[in-house]
């Protein structure tokens, strides 16, 4: 093997940026994807229900870190060298211009991921990346020189370099071209999925949405606000999504059964909802409480948590008594449901766990362990609160090893 090669396992996001920039800064050497599906890219063509939320709108290192709750203290040297900013810029310079929505998630001006997928797909032809499809890797072994990779087809191939850019670690069996080399995993758990609750009056609501809820897990640290979807199954949207992040262990050592507090009015403490009664009641005694709802929740909920605090659908706020009045406002401030499971966000598909952080120097993304052997993306005990920054993760990682392996 005279020619130095550098073969990258997994064709996604961070094994295409890592050989894209290991291409670049190296222009004679041989880089190689391979990919054991029939499709590259497949995880950015699905993201952010097919637009590809390429990463989030958050410009300072240290402030972008507090976005991972695995990964945010090592991750900071990593986006002191590329972070956000800088992804916008590379798009940018390969005629991909970005767009931030609200939320701070930002996307290609097309709102499709295609726009992403060819962008990668171009930048790697362009720098002489060769791909290899349909080409699974059964098992690799060290060598004095580099590495021996068996592929599933039998085929053996060579290289000095090797970056595992092979996603999350869903199941242990994932992680074995890592552990073979002498790495050690972090147990694998669903990271951003959904809550399964079968109370009835609140799957009748699915399609209603909240701008802002703050959902806690009593007995736990567990609080996060923002806004809120109530779905066929139970609940989801961001408040939903990123408090599953932040309990990813916690939430799988319950076996996803625990109850769930919704405070479907955090911007206002019991008194203010107290007073905004009693002012209904002296303004307009005549009208039944559940055709007033308190803003900014919907009318269909509101109706619902009227009920579910015992209170009759033809009673007027003149006939509220004390008693009924603090059970409406416990329940719009403390709505207690049961979760019985959970579902994964298909779009944004997040495990925590993977290759010990501790094993991986993030000046390079190389392996402490077994030099020559690079980490990028998923495979590592890293994961975001929403796609966006899973991705930055990915391209920062990737960034960081494609130059070094170039070196």
């Amino acid at each position: 093997m005279n020619q130095h090669r550098i073969i990258i396992v997994g064709g996604g996001a961070a094994g295409f940026f890592a050989a894209i920039h290991c291409a670049g800064e190296r222009p004679g050497a041989e880089v190689i994807i391979l990919e054991k599906t029939a499709h590259f890219l497949s995880k950015v063509k699905i993201s952010g229900g097919g637009r590809c939320n390429v990463t989030h709108a958050c410009f300072d290192a240290r402030e972008l870190t507090a976005r991972y709750p695995r990964g945010e203290r090592t991750l900071i040297a990593p986006f002191k060298q590329f972070q956000a900013a800088d992804t916008v810029e590379w798009f940018a310079a390969q005629g991909v211009k970005l767009k931030t929505e609200g939320d701070g998630r930002m996307f290609p001006i097309t709102d499709s991921s295609q726009t992403i997928i060819d962008c990668l797909l171009n930048a790697a032809h362009e720098a002489g990346v060769k791909l290899r499809a349909n080409c699974g890797v059964e098992s690799v072994s060290k060598k004095s020189d580099g590495f021996e990779l068996v592929l599933s087809d039998g085929e053996k191939m060579r290289c000095d370099k090797l970056l595992l850019a092979i996603g999350g670690c869903r199941t242990p069996a994932l992680g074995q071209l890592a552990v073979a080399l002498g790495h050690t995993l972090e147990a694998p758990v669903p990271s951003l999925f959904t809550f399964h609750i079968e109370t009835p009056w609140l799957r009748g609501l699915a399609g209603v949405s909240v701008e802002t809820v703050e959902a806690s897990v009593p007995g736990t640290q567990l609080r996060e606000r923002g806004p809120l979807l109530v779905t066929h199954w139970g609940l989801s949207g961001p408040a939903i999504l990123r408090l599953s992040a932040w309990g990813a262990r916690e939430l799988h050592g319950l076996n996803y059964h625990f109850p769930l507090h919704i405070n479907w009015l955090p911007h206002l403490n019991e008194g203010a909802i107290a007073q905004e009664l009693k002012k209904r009641r002296i303004a307009q005694p005549a009208k039944t409480i559940v055709n007033y709802p308190v803003a900014p929740l919907p009318a269909r909920l509101w109706e619902q948590l009227v009920i579910a605090a015992g209170i009759p659908r033809d009673l007027r706020l003149s006939s509220l008594s004390d008693s009924a009045r603090h059970r409406l406002i416990q329940q719009l401030l403390r709505t207690e449901f049961s979760v019985t499971g959970k579902s994964l966000n298909k779009d944004e598909f997040v495990t925590c766990g993977g290759v010990r952080l501790a094993e991986v120097n993030f000046k390079t993304m190389e392996s402490r362990l077994c030099p020559g052997l690079f980490f990028a993306g998923e495979v590592l005990d890293i994961d975001g609160i929403t796609g966006g920054f899973n991705f930055q993760a990915a391209w920062t990682t990737g960034w960081l090893a494609g130059r070094a392996m170039a070196a």
